[in-house]
């Protein structure tokens, strides 16, 4: 089946057989960000694998599974475990399960990640809520022809992130003594980590933190008129230089999983409130 309607469709309508609520929310989890799945009333999981259509993960520290269940008192579809471009799938393939999601219902996206840090005012296990990106990925999910039923053929990125979703996960966080960034997150293929001179040069562009997902999944998303919100976990620091670490994906795993319950926090606590 080539047509990408018919296979989002054929997917929804198969998973729609599986379920018996409806789920508006859906969450990404990124690397070592998994855990959160142990706060969700679980409905419904099943694997990638069985999932007709779908990529399979290849990453360690994702779950590779898609759990359907109550948290924060809302019914979410959530990823265990995302796609990336470096894996050697399509872009089209990356974003699949986002437009599978909002055919299921979910309106609101929010989106995890673990990323290099290149401001000076962080350090390794902060938090960021992404503001703004830059695209810098080599494929564009959105290349090739348009199928309007899906969205427009030139979206506006203007609002990529809910400003209101900001603005609570903010108070969110200073009511728990959280602290938290705001910062804008440069979206790269992957999968080596960046050289010195990368990320100074990110740096020098407008960036905050850099990673190897994200993005594909937000402008997809924003084509589908979906309601986003993200947030990275600083796993490392690559700029600037006295600040940087010698990363390895270990490394990244170990520091994204001390970080992450401050981010289910916020996460929880801000569905309660959407």
């Amino acid at each position: 089946m080539s047509n990408l309607y018919e296979r989002v469709t054929q997917t929804a309508d198969f998973l729609k057989s599986k379920i018996t609520k409806s789920y508006n929310h859906g969450i990404i989890l990124g690397s070592g960000l998994g855990n959160l799945t142990t706060q969700i009333n679980v409905h419904f999981e099943i694997s990638y694998k069985d999932i007709p259509n779908f990529p399979v993960s290849t990453v360690e520290g994702h779950k590779g599974s898609l759990i359907f269940g109550e948290l924060g008192g809302k019914n979410i579809i959530a990823m265990g475990g995302r796609f990336h471009y470096y894996e050697g799938y399509s872009m089209e393939e990356v974003v699949f399960p986002i437009r599978v999601m909002k055919f299921l219902g979910v309106q609101n996206l929010l989106v995890s990640n673990a990323s290099g840090g290149m401001n000076k005012d962080f350090e390794v296990g902060d938090l960021m809520i992404i503001t703004d990106h830059i695209y810098l990925q080599p494929d564009h999910p959105l290349r090739g022809r348009n199928d309007e039923r899906f969205g427009p053929r030139f979206p506006n990125m203007n609002d990529a992130y809910n400003p209101e979703f900001i603005i609570k996960a903010k108070n969110i966080a200073a009511q728990n003594n959280i602290l938290v960034h705001t910062g804008v997150y440069v979206g790269v293929q992957g999968p080596t980590f960046e050289t010195p001179a990368e990320y100074k040069c990110f740096s020098v562009m407008g960036g905050d933190a850099v990673g190897m997902s994200t993005t594909p999944e937000v402008v997809v998303a924003r084509h589908m008129n979906m309601e986003v919100f993200a947030i990275s976990v600083i796993s490392d620091m690559g700029y600037p230089p006295e600040k940087a670490d010698r990363v390895s994906h270990a490394f990244v795993l170990e520091k994204a999983a001390a970080a992450e319950p401050k981010m289910t926090k916020i996460i929880i606590e801000l569905l309660k409130e959407i």
